[in-house]
């Protein structure tokens, strides 16, 4: 097979920086600190590049060796500073990666409930879990499933201690269980001491009094929060009927009304469960009224509210900077409305343009708008946490979502070639009598005006596609754009075949010619495929 060849502006650069056909550590030094921007870069770095060649002599890399070298898995697209963002801020100055429903194995009807779905969200950096709590058919335990439908329940403990096992190994920064509660007040004494017991030290249980500001994340560091409405008198849980016809299986535990029971003549009065209100760290509801007062901001205490995807499109046409001013001291969550039965998702943009902090997420899924959350994610480390940009966070003045922005930077995109199908995929996978016809789209995702989408030409029979074609991209807020790019392979007859994807947020993407290495459908990173760009 065809195996890549060195681009003409990769030939360029290496005989500019180098001499006799030899590029030695000097000459890949200035390369490296010149063109590709790495200014901490020095000559012994350049010489351990060299060392590790495959091929020698070791005094200097051939314009071959510098081609793998710029080709290779070490050659990031990403910078890899780790967690580089200010910690040291409230948990609402901060975007959160937020699962939704985190228990379901698939559709949102009739799939199974597990600690699998769990334990891979954690794995992969999620650091809100959603737990849907209620009472097993003997009313004497509480099982984890999605009320209402035909998902087969998984017990409270074995979620409760898979959340402990897995909570910190891809980050130390602080898990939070949103708990929807559907549970009397004895079923709610008996989950406060499964919580209490399971978790132990890292559970954080918070004082006596409400906070009037969260704490920092730093200072949350291993520890495992609760996050739900708290508790009150009577028990019979009820969900609200949506009044929208297209979201009436909507729920959230900010819809769950606890509403009160006529009590009978002979029957005592069912108590709150205490031990149960006082592990809540982060108070959810959603007050009476209208928007204004679910977005009213107290000074003296902090708070969660919940909203669909539809009741924040709605509340962000009129009350668009009281949303950016809330979650400036509050948390708000957004979920998925009830209609995606299938557990799709939808574009979390609009929550993350208005400060929105969890926005839930089904992470068993494949979609396009998941591989926009996996991209957001990248940043800051991959650690779960990513600091909202300043202009969402300044309480002088309140940022207006509807206000179109001055241009702030141009990105110019090159993608050269790209390789690694060949070893990836089946060879009659993409097409059983020739090689493949490969394309590659390139575009924005972030505020409305940045949002672009392009495509390259079709390169014909080829495991090796070359593109060399350029792109340019006018950004207004650079700090909220995600770089997407995608292959696909052109089918006259049918859809075109997937071949692989990658989202990459923009303030953090490094200049120069570098590896991207490509993901499936699931976000996973393929072994062997990758772009040059």
């Amino acid at each position: 097979m065809a195996v890549a060849q060195a681009p003409e502006d990769v030939k360029n650069l290496f005989e500019m920086y180098s001499e006799n056909g030899l590029m030695n550590a000097d000459g890949l030094h200035k390369f490296l600190v010149e063109y590709q921007k790495e200014d901490e870069t020095t000559t012994d770095d350049a010489q351990k590049i060299i060392d590790g060649s495959k091929h020698l002599p070791k005094n200097g890399l051939h314009v071959e060796d510098f081609f793998r070298h710029l080709f290779s898995d070490t050659n990031s697209p990403q910078v890899s500073l780790g967690v580089h963002h200010d910690m040291n801020a409230p948990l609402s100055h901060y975007f959160i990666f937020t699962g939704h429903n985190s228990y379901l194995t698939g559709n949102q009807l009739n799939s199974d409930c597990s600690d699998v779905p769990i334990i891979n969200a954690l794995k992969r950096g999620v650091r809100v879990i959603e737990l849907d709590i209620w009472p097993n058919s003997e009313k004497d335990d509480v099982h984890v499933l999605h009320g209402g439908t035909l998902t087969a329940p998984v017990t409270l403990l074995k979620c409760l201690s898979s959340i402990k096992e897995y909570a910190f190994v891809s980050s130390d920064f602080p898990v939070v269980i949103t708990l929807e509660d559907h549970l009397t007040p004895d079923l709610q004494a008996k989950a406060a001491n499964m919580i209490t017991e399971t978790l132990g030290d890292i559970l954080f249980t918070p004082g006596p009094e409400v906070f009037k500001e969260f704490p920092s994340v730093e200072t949350l560091k291993k520890r495992i929060i609760i996050s739900t409405k708290p508790p009150k008198d009577y028990t019979e849980a009820k969900e609200d009927k949506d009044k929208e016809n297209d979201s009436k299986s909507d729920k959230a535990d900010d819809e769950v009304e606890m509403k009160k029971a006529e009590p009978h003549e002979n029957k005592p009065k069912q108590k709150k469960a205490p031990e149960y209100k006082r592990l809540i760290a982060i108070h959810a509801g959603k007050p009476k009224g209208g928007l204004d007062e679910c977005l009213e901001v107290d000074p003296e205490k902090v708070r969660r509210l919940s909203l669909s995807e539809l009741e924040l499109e709605k509340a962000a046409e009129t009350h668009g900077k009281q949303i950016v001013r809330f979650t400036q001291r509050n948390m708000l969550r957004v979920y998925p409305k009830g209609i995606r039965v299938d557990s799709s998702n939808y574009n979390p943009m609009i929550a993350w343009l208005h400060g929105a902090q969890m926005v839930a997420f089904n992470m068993q899924g494949c979609d396009k708008h998941l591989w926009l959350m996996h991209g957001m994610f990248k940043a800051n480390g991959q650690c779960g946490y990513v600091k909202k940009p300043d202009f969402l966070l300044n309480t002088n003045e309140i940022f207006d979502p509807e206000v179109k922005h001055s241009e702030k930077t141009i990105l110019k995109v090159t993608v050269y070639l790209g390789e690694g199908w060949y070893y990836d995929f089946d060879h009659t996978h993409f097409d059983s009598y020739s090689p493949p016809d490969f394309y590659v789209k390139v575009g924005i995702a972030g505020v409305p005006a940045d949002k672009q989408m392009t495509k390259s030409k079709i390169v014909e029979d080829s495991w090796v596609p070359s593109w060399n074609q350029e792109f340019e991209f006018h950004l207004t807020m650079p700090q909220l754009a995600l770089l997407r790019i995608k292959v696909h392979e052109y089918d006259m007859s049918k859809k075109d075949d997937f071949a692989g994807q990658t989202c990459l947020p923009v303030s953090e993407i490094r200049s120069g010619i570098r590896a991207v290495p490509l993901m499936d459908k699931k976000g996973d990173k393929y072994n062997n495929v990758k772009l040059l760009m």
